[in-house]
């Protein structure tokens, strides 16, 4: 074994029992354990004591997409059409009203503010992406369960469908003003992102499903679910539509067309948290908090534009929906974490304006990592004041 391999080993074992660490101490310290792990991760990163080897800025990559398959194909279970008729309504109209509120408030604020139009489109499309993976697992730490908690699921869930196709928009909208030729060309990226990955999801479903109730529990269950998982991730990624967004219209699928589609799903929550310990450690180690105090007073307008277009858009949602009051009052403070989703949408603005990457990218990069450090609070907090925390069977 090569002293490369010894130290990947170790620094994957030393990080797996830290999870574990963080699962002790959660309850205890009252914080949420994604929480614990970003900041150990930024403790062990270049922002901290620089601890970890060098290259694991690939592990990420790596972990991440393993990761957000995972949440993608676990989300994809709310979607069954059982949970849609009873929990649809309320679900559709608040992930429409807190994505399209979020994003008109940010660009008007910020255009009011002073902030060039192009770059307001831009931040007005990064806004409403949240963090479906600090969610659930801040769900999962708390075994909360209800109807309050499958509606925050079902509305993390389609988030970044809404969320994609607005950010597609509005960076083809910018591309116009700006004079940048490829308007088209953004406008097919944006539409094959969100409709390519319906197809590519809906085609390895169907035969994932029926596979589903063919083959024995356990260990053939396991090489199907992963399987099928990772290569619809695959293809999505070969074919630039959303990967996250295929596995988990994958995983809808299954959940519509199995009679025993909990194997599935259960089978990938027991590879779950392992993946998500090293996902969220990296992710910390990654953010670069030297860069929070650059965002400025256009960075502060944007976090309190942002958390107040969630709280009112999932309140107006709530409202005309008929949803309960903890639905209407807590939805919007639950949904405020955001994570890679961001940082990727404004990876790929970068590449269309990069005279502008200097502008929008610390100021993403800043609040990333604001949202990313207080969002699980607030999560924790909703899922409390709820009255749903500790409601789930061990």
């Amino acid at each position: 074994m090569t002293q490369a391999t010894s130290i990947i080993l170790l620094t994957i074992g030393v990080l797996l029992i830290l999870g574990l660490l963080a699962n002790y101490l959660s309850p205890k310290l009252h914080i949420p354990r994604v929480t614990l792990l970003i900041l150990c991760g930024v403790a062990l990163g270049p922002s901290g004591f620089d601890l970890l080897p060098e290259g694991h800025e690939r592990w990420y990559t790596l972990f991440s997409n393993i990761a957000l398959l995972m949440i993608g194909f676990i989300l994809g279970c709310k979607l069954s059409l059982s949970a849609l008729r009873e929990f649809g309504r309320e679900v559709f109209w608040i992930s429409v009203f807190e994505v399209v509120g979020v994003a008109l408030l940010v660009f008007a604020g910020l255009v009011l503010f002073g902030v060039r139009v192009e770059v307001a489109l831009v931040l007005a499309g990064i806004a409403p992406a949240s963090a479906p993976a600090a969610v659930t697992n801040v769900v999962e730490g708390l075994n909360a369960k209800g109807r309050y908690t499958d509606t925050l699921l079902g509305i993390v869930a389609i988030d970044d469908a809404w969320g994609l196709i607005v950010f597609s928009i509005l960076l083809a909208a910018a591309n116009a003003l700006s004079g940048h030729s490829g308007t088209m060309e953004a406008l097919y990226r944006g539409g094959w992102e969100f409709g390519g990955a319906i197809l590519i999801g809906t085609l390895m479903g169907l035969p994932a499903g029926w596979l589903t109730d063919h083959i024995r529990g356990g260990e053939p269950m396991q090489a199907e679910a992963l399987g099928f998982m990772f290569i619809c991730g695959g293809v999505a990624q070969l074919t630039d539509a959303s990967f996250i967004l295929s596995t988990m219209m994958m995983g809808a699928v299954v959940a519509n067309t199995s009679r025993h589609t909990e194997r599935a799903f259960k089978t990938i929550r027991e590879f779950e948290w392992p993946i998500m310990i090293l996902f969220f450690v990296f992710a910390g180690s990654s953010l670069h908090v030297e860069e929070l105090p650059k965002i400025g007073l256009a960075g502060v307008i944007y976090i309190i534009l942002r958390v107040v277009g969630l709280v009112a858009g999932a309140y107006a949602g709530g409202t005309i929906s008929g949803a309960g009051e903890s639905i209407r009052r807590y939805m919007g403070m639950a949904i405020t974490p955001q994570a890679g989703v961001a940082l990727g949408m404004a990876l790929v603005a970068a590449n269309h304006f990069p005279e502008l990457e200097g502008t929008f990218i610390p100021l993403v990069i800043g609040t990333t990592v604001f949202f990313e450090l207080t969002g699980p609070f607030f999560t924790r907090l909703a899922l409390i004041k709820a009255g749903e925390a500790g409601q789930a069977e061990d």
